[in-house]
């Protein structure tokens, strides 16, 4: 089973880097997450990895470069753009090409068109599939050659809440059969059930790279919640011992920098009364966003309720015409 190694990767567009010095592993057994804010450098990467676009750096499977693999297919099955096919030919026979390039029995193109729930549609042409169907193709094409590892770039867009479900169950089994998943995503609830290591990068360099527990554990957004009918006291105490305290509500602070235990601790030495002490763990998406913060790309600004909406924008601010061109020319 495939251990990936990306190391040194870099790319530049028109002179501005998209991706810069990026290493990273993914180890088998695992759904590793790969997340970063619009214009991060995601998409790029992942072709930098598989071969598809010039520049710096290399990316091994087991030791040996995706354009080196005997029947890549067999090795490494990819999804990097929504409907990866020819429109007019029929999803049976598209998979059928694939399996003949790359040595793979024409039963396998029945049997992932099955998995896939494609068989109803197996002589359909793509150019009538919505994208969900379409997603799912392109899944099949990933899957056909039974390889030990998947790249996939936003595999569930366009798929309805059944279908997520679905693609989740079918990654995390791939990978608990000791193979090694690589997947994009922007919807972080799903990514948060899904990714046992995360690669996180803005504006092309790395910002994290683990398990998803360690990121998550790193946010400050974790806290502990203690309630007390002494809240005003209780505070005074625990910024005395170095926390930072906030309050919530009459009675209840969100502290931080401290543990449950600490703040037990400090309640008791100073003879005040505790309701309630309950952690309070970061959601994946506060410690993406905090983790990011730095490395957006673009920022929108939200013109309070009432005003003029033929006024200027405030200074600074991207107006859309201007927000919408620069997404034109985003890299991701």
């Amino acid at each position: 089973m495939a251990v990936i190694e990306a190391r040194g990767l870099a790319k530049t567009y028109g002179g501005k880097p998209a991706v810069s010095d990026l290493s990273f592993e993914v180890h088998p057994g695992s759904v590793t997450g790969f997340l970063g804010p619009n214009g991060a450098g995601k998409s790029t990467t992942m072709r930098l990895m598989l071969g598809l676009d010039r520049g710096a750096g290399t990316t091994t499977f087991d030791g040996v470069p995706f354009t080196s693999l005997h029947h890549p297919m067999r090795h490494v099955g990819a999804l990097l753009e929504a409907k990866p096919f020819h429109p007019t030919r029929r999803a049976r026979n598209h998979l059928r090409m694939l399996a003949a390039a790359n040595a793979i029995p024409v039963s396998r193109v029945d049997e992932v068109l099955e998995q896939l729930g494609l068989a109803s549609v197996a002589r359909g042409k793509p150019r009538t599939f919505s994208l969900g169907m379409g997603q799912r193709l392109g899944l099949a094409a990933a899957l056909l050659g039974d390889p030990h590892t998947l790249i996939l770039d936003e595999p569930a867009n366009g798929l309805d809440p059944q279908g997520i479900q679905w693609i989740r169950e079918l990654l995390k089994s791939f990978a608990a059969s000791g193979r090694s998943v690589f997947v994009s995503s922007h919807l972080l609830s799903e990514m948060a059930l899904m990714a046992d290591e995360l690669v996180v990068i803005g504006r092309g360099r790395l910002i994290a790279s683990g398990p998803i527990g360690d990121f998550v554990k790193s946010s400050r957004h974790n806290s502990v919640l203690a309630r007390s009918p002494q809240a005003t006291e209780l505070a005074e105490a625990l910024r005395g011992r170095g926390a930072q305290v906030e309050a919530l509500e009459p009675g209840l602070l969100s502290v931080t920098g401290l543990d449950a235990a600490a703040i037990g601790d400090v309640a008791f030495d100073a003879s005040i009364r505790l309701h309630e002490l309950a952690p309070r763990t970061a959601t994946l998406e506060e410690a993406f966003l905090e983790a990011t913060e730095a490395s957006q790309e673009y920022h929108a600004v939200v013109a309070p309720v009432g005003d003029d909406p033929g006024a200027p924008p405030p200074a600074g601010a991207a107006t859309d015409s201007s927000t919408t061109a620069r997404y034109g020319e985003d890299q991701q």
